[in-house]
């Protein structure tokens, strides 16, 4: 087999298994690679046990998270805005794979997942002590206990849609908030700058 080939069989199993495991998080790899259209040797081939899999998948989108949080900052030049962009962008990458959150915690566990946050969390605190300099946050934590915080926090949320407590529509508006929020900016204020990140009218 082809590197070409071999990289776009691995691409669409994972692809096809993060679907697969978002419908039934039992899902076997036989289930995998017969939705793959692929034998279960070529599944095994590229991963060696389900849990390889899964770690692929948070691999994926841990990947996914630190692009779209990088590219949600991007261009803003108030702290404020940029956290709300950011966490924004962020909660659409995290909505798809909210789901598997839950799922990982089984085989790659809490401990695994925040580790590959680590970019995410350092981009985070540098954007957090920015906005702690310029007085935009006030808070009583350090820029760094606060980005653990805001990464908890946003793990809450995403338990409060699976959980039915928050609809999946507002989550992403109720990240942003709730964030600015957290560091210290006021509710009016908060709610303007995510109007304004949506693109919404005069930021309401």
């Amino acid at each position: 087999m082809t590197s070409g080939r071999a990289d776009a069989n691995r691409r669409r199993i994972l692809d096809v298994a993060l679907t697969e495991l978002l419908h039934d998080p039992e899902a076997s790899m036989d289930q995998i690679a017969r939705a793959a259209g692929v034998v279960r040797r070529t599944v095994y081939g590229h991963f060696p046990s389900r849990e390889a899999l899964i770690a692929a998948l948070v691999d994926n989108a841990a990947a996914a998270v630190a692009q779209a949080h990088a590219t949600g900052r991007e261009g803003a030049g108030d702290p404020a805005e940029a956290l709300a962009r950011a966490t924004l962008a962020v909660w659409e990458i995290a909505d798809r794979y909210r789901l598997l959150v839950a799922l990982a915690q089984r085989s790659v566990t809490m401990a695994g997942i925040k580790q590959r946050l680590t970019p995410v969390r350092d981009a985070c605190t540098a954007l957090l002590q920015r906005g702690l300099d310029e007085g935009v946050f006030v808070s009583p934590l350090p820029a760094e206990a606060l980005a653990y915080v805001h990464e908890q926090t946003l793990f809450g949320l995403m338990e409060a849609v699976n959980e039915g407590a928050l609809p999946a529509a507002e989550g992403g508006a109720a990240a942003a908030g709730t964030l600015l929020m957290t560091a210290g900016v006021t509710a009016s204020r908060a709610a303007a700058v995510v109007g304004a990140a949506l693109g919404q009218p005069d930021g309401t």
